[in-house]
């Protein structure tokens, strides 16, 4: 008996052992797939894009998106930033904190309201402005909603340079699809992260709603970078934001 359950427990940890490593092939083959289809799809991109006169680049990673744009943001430069939890959560504010050279808006820890607008007008006058996109088609439109407009107003006239972070997880097909994405998923999304009183807010399903709270109030597409590269776009292969 005591040869048996010997035997047996042996059994098992093979097993185990069997599904954990055919587990780990599985998931790296999978995210070695999934990287090397953002990479081709980023590569066509980059492309398309600089056919609308934008820079473009295509990073692999969130680290390699950093420290490109550390380098496209020159020492002495005024910076700031539209909402993005892709620009946060991605730790290129933390990055561009660690560097005294550089003169930041900085709008987190405001709470009052003419305070923050007051930042909103001044930066209009920045060198660099750093946002995100809630949706960009494959041919290189980029969509955006906003419920103040301040965002959207700095992308399309102020700032020096608007620097677009983009994930992966944020392509669409075409522009019908970018608007879907931004409607349909990034909306509802950020009127739960504000705990705004919204229909979307409440079941997650955009209503194309009058709401006083509404925060598609703007709807705007971006589908050639005025000037010369005044917009850059850095696309990463990875999942960031909404």
């Amino acid at each position: 008996m005591k040869t048996t359950a010997i035997t047996n427990c042996g059994c098992f940890f093979a097993i185990t052992r069997i599904i954990r490593n055919f587990a780990y092939h599985f998931t790296t083959h999978t995210m070695n797939i999934k990287e090397t289809r953002n990479a081709r799809l980023g590569a066509t991109m980059v492309k398309n894009l600089e056919r609308r006169h934008f820079e473009a680049h295509y990073c692999p990673t969130r680290q390699e998106a950093i420290e490109l744009i550390n380098t496209l943001i020159a020492d002495g430069s005024s910076v700031t930033w539209g909402g993005s939890m892709t620009i946060r959560d991605m730790g290129l504010l933390d990055s561009l904190r660690r560097r005294p050279s550089l003169m930041l808006l900085d709008r987190e820890g405001l709470t009052d309201r003419e305070e923050i607008e007051a930042l909103y007008r001044e930066a209009f006058a920045c060198d660099v402005f750093l946002t995100s996109a809630n949706a960009i088609s494959e041919d290189g439109v980029l969509v955006n909603i906003d419920g103040n407009g301040n965002r959207v107003a700095a992308i399309t006239w102020g700032p020096r340079r608007v620097i677009h972070v983009i994930g992966m997880n944020k392509v669409a097909q075409d522009v019908k699809a970018a608007l879907k994405r931004a409607r349909s998923t990034a909306a509802p999304t950020n009127a739960t992260r504000f705990d705004i009183k919204t229909p979307c807010q409440t079941d997650g399903a955009c209503h194309n709603c009058n709401s006083p709270q509404c925060i598609c109030n703007y709807i705007h597409l971006l589908r050639n970078s005025n000037g010369a590269n005044r917009h850059v776009v850095v696309l990463v292969g990875e999942e960031l934001g909404y």
